[in-house]
């Protein structure tokens, strides 16, 4: 099965050339900026005059994110980053009877429609029901073993529920303090490396999450700060803080430098291409249905060329469509 990943038309193409890097200081409004809430709205604040972020991690609550898509889709094969600050003003754990123990805060990068999906459950590790299509940071207050920080990757097949994962403890975020955390993935040797400060002063150290050879791969196409339900889980959370100064870098968009021209009577779009992106292109006559007019091309980086070789005697519209295999 492919991920549907981002489609481009030539009106789009050159807004969005080149984006590799991008921040969010929560200076101005960042529902202009393209992020947006799925689940509860009351979780997440804009502090317009603090200019922050100000979020409330209660687990009692449905699953939730405050997210932005990053305009590609990541899998093992790219090199990735993200780092942010980190303040928390309170954490409880253990609020349910029937859940005593730890359950986690996170921010980092998901699967929207994974997540977003009723089969979603951070807190079950069982086939078609627990987490996947993960890379972010965990934290667990502690619950009677130690206050832990557990960088984490999940693949995207739920049937294994493979997960990448190290606990570091004890480590406490107390409250008040501010935290600086920096995770920048390698493609190279599949190796999450994670950096914290406390105050600007050096915390930890994390160690390294490595992907095993067994380990699947995963789909990630939008950052987050999560909220995740305890549906299923034997603990549970209630934390109130502040996210701030965010900052990704992801690779280009797999669609670059657009361009349609007609040849010979024939439509065709060059763009350049990404490595591992399957490209096809696609025409419609009234912006609805929309049919594929040619093959399913899998590309190294270079200029790509696709054609409609049997276009219609009347008007239609183009568009190119990129997946992941």
């Amino acid at each position: 099965m492919r991920d549907r990943a981002w489609i481009a038309a030539v009106l789009c193409a050159a807004s969005l050339a080149g984006a590799a890097t991008f921040s969010e200081d929560f200076s101005t409004n960042p529902f202009a900026d393209g992020w947006k809430i799925f689940g509860d709205t009351n979780l997440f604040q804009w502090d317009s005059s603090n200019e922050c972020l100000q979020v409330t991690w209660d687990s009692s609550q449905t699953n939730s994110y405050f997210c932005q898509p990053i305009g590609t889709v990541l899998t093992k094969s790219d090199d990735f980053s993200l780092s942010f600050t980190l303040q928390l003003a309170d954490i409880a754990v253990g609020l349910s009877s029937d859940q005593p123990f730890t359950f986690e805060l996170a921010v980092g990068f998901i699967n929207l429609a994974a997540a977003s999906g009723t089969n979603f459950e951070r807190g079950v590790v069982a086939a078609n029901l627990g987490a996947r299509n993960l890379c972010e940071f965990d934290y667990f207050p502690d619950s009677g073993y130690g206050a832990t920080i557990s960088p984490t990757m999940i693949s995207t097949n739920s049937q294994y529920n493979q997960f990448a994962t190290v606990f570091a403890f004890p480590f406490e975020l107390d409250p008040g303090a501010l935290f600086h955390v920096a995770m920048t993935y390698s493609a190279s040797n599949r190796t999450l490396h994670t950096t914290m400060t406390r105050a600007g002063e050096d915390f930890g150290p994390i160690p390294n999450v490595v992907l095993g050879t067994n380990f699947l791969d995963f789909r990630l196409d939008s950052v987050a700060v999560c909220n995740y339900s305890d549906t299923g889980a034997d603990g549970s959370l209630l934390a109130h803080g502040v996210v701030d100064n965010l900052v990704v870098t992801v690779p280009p968009p797999p669609i670059l430098n657009l361009a349609g021209t007609m040849t010979n009577r024939f439509w065709q779009m060059q763009f350049q291409s990404r490595t591992n992106w399957i490209y096809t292109l696609e025409r419609t006559a009234d912006l609805k249905s929309w049919i594929d007019v040619s093959p399913a091309i899998c590309c190294t980086t270079a200029a790509l060329r696709l054609q409609d070789t049997n276009p219609p005697a009347n008007c239609a519209y183009y568009r190119v469509r990129a997946e992941r295999p």
